[in-house]
């Protein structure tokens, strides 16, 4: 889509550094510079301010990426690409047929109303929970990772959905502020919400991470 729309040599590309690598890698694969914005921190897409702050007269495109299950503010980045004269592409993630997404909404519901101890989710227009992704209290990724452990030994599967953002990646690091991005980095956790999940699946999940969650405090 970028080469199709002309972007290349000289040209910058907004992109989250919250996400994949392959984005940035595509930006670079036409010849232009990938650039790195901040996140929303509910939504995990690019925020729109923080994509209008690293505009420059090199700008030619933003690439916004639909993360987790929730959409990205692409009304207000459309606004933006027309102020500024941006293309503005869009990443989606694979759909799932609706009798699935309607299973994790209600095993989102579920979780929503019985987890303590972590920061669930906000349910968002449209989630359909690709993954349902909570925030981990306490001392940043020493905790989250402490946490993650202790629920797998529980025998839930966890997993961290962004490891390394990618500003942080050797060929693209960058000395850039996204405090947002660091911070979801550090305290993500994505649990399981697959339709296959059963009621005795889901008490599970609850009890492991309930009988944690308290233990952790924010860092203050």
């Amino acid at each position: 889509m970028l080469r199709a729309a002309g972007v290349g040599l000289g040209d910058e590309v907004v992109v989250p550094a919250f996400g994949n690598v392959e984005v940035a890698e595509a930006v670079a694969k036409v010849g232009a510079l990938p650039v790195f914005a901040d996140v929303d921190p509910a939504t995990y897409c690019l925020d729109a301010a923080a994509v209008e702050a690293v505009v420059t007269p090199r700008t030619a495109a933003v690439v916004a990426v639909h993360r987790f299950g929730r959409l990205a503010d692409i009304p207000r980045l459309h606004a933006l690409g027309q102020r500024h004269g941006l293309l503005v592409l869009e990443q989606g993630e694979s759909e799932a047929p609706y009798d699935e997404i309607a299973q994790r909404r209600e095993r989102a519901a579920y979780l929503y109303a019985k987890l303590r101890g972590v920061r669930a989710p906000e349910d968002g227009d449209g989630h359909t929970y690709q993954q349902y992704v909570v925030r981990v209290p306490g001392n940043g990724r020493p905790d989250r990772d402490a946490f993650a452990r202790a629920v797998r030994a529980k025998g839930v599967e966890c997993r961290v959905p962004v490891k390394t953002p990618v500003h942080r990646l050797p060929e693209f690091r960058r000395c850039v502020s996204l405090p947002e991005t660091e911070r979801a980095s550090d305290e993500t956790l994505a649990l399981p919400v697959d339709a296959s999940l059963t009621k005795r699946d889901m008490q599970r999940i609850v009890s492991a991470c309930n009988a944690l969650g308290g233990l952790l405090q924010p860092a203050f």
